[in-house]
């Protein structure tokens, strides 16, 4: 993404529904694992840091990121354990990890099989990872173009890139269920008529809108922590184990 991006995001991503209602999501899935007592974790594709301020309580974190800008980021936050690097190649020793996530990554990444076969490399043989992407091409916005997307995922698209990296998904839910007719409309209304710089779906739910919409996917979340499991959404969850 442009360093432009990665600033915006360091601003946003603790407060913003959007990052707290994935984070929500992401505690859901984790709820009935039986990890290590300190698992050591991979944030892959970390970004500014959010993820690893939020999990890094259970464990040893560490964090890899392409952009420079985005690393430094993170060290301001005091995390240290982040370094440069793209996730197609980590700098990582084998079965280095307990518990990996790469949330809303793999959609950047033009060889998305080659980044999953990545992460497994780099996986514990008993480990656990939570994947989350966006979901439906029809979907497709201004907000994918500024972050450089080069695909949104199917349920079925997502499992099959998995599973041929070595991965065995457990758990596989749509989930931003709630507010998926909302988005499409949104989407579709602000095809063709742009206004110039607007940059991302983030900068048109600021304020007391903000606030409410933290609701629908804390109420999936949830759902998601109870067994259930969405049939459609505006993203995808998936956990999965080494095969």
């Amino acid at each position: 993404m442009e360093e432009h991006v990665y600033h915006h995001l360091r601003a946003l991503e603790d407060a913003h529904w959007w990052f707290r209602g994935r984070r929500a999501v992401i505690w859901a899935l984790l709820g009935n694992l039986r990890l290590p007592a300190a698992p050591r974790i991979l944030d892959a594709g970390c970004g500014t840091g959010g993820n690893l301020a939020e999990f890094g309580r259970l464990g040893p974190a560490a964090g890899v990121d392409p952009s420079a800008v985005a690393v430094e980021l993170c060290r301001e936050r005091g995390l240290d354990g982040v370094v440069c690097g793209r996730i197609e190649e980590m700098p990582f020793a084998d079965g280095s990890f307990d518990l990996l996530m790469a949330t809303d990554v793999l959609e950047h990444v033009e060889d998305d099989r080659r980044a999953a076969t990545e992460l497994r490399r780099v996986a514990a043989p008993d480990s656990r990872l939570i994947i989350t992407v966006p979901a439906y091409r029809w979907l497709w916005g201004q907000h994918d173009d500024t972050h450089h997307h080069v695909r949104r995922y199917t349920r079925r698209e997502l499992h099959a890139v998995l599973s041929e990296a070595g991965w065995k998904p457990i758990r596989e839910t749509y989930f931003n269920t709630i507010l998926l007719v909302p988005i499409a409309l949104v989407r579709m209304l602000r095809r063709g008529r742009l206004r110039p710089g607007a940059r991302s779906d983030y900068d048109l739910s600021g304020g007391p809108l903000n606030s409410g919409l933290t609701l629908p996917m804390r109420a999936e979340a949830w759902l998601l922590a109870r067994g259930g499991r969405l049939p459609a959404g505006v993203s995808i969850a998936m956990l999965c184990r080494p095969a």
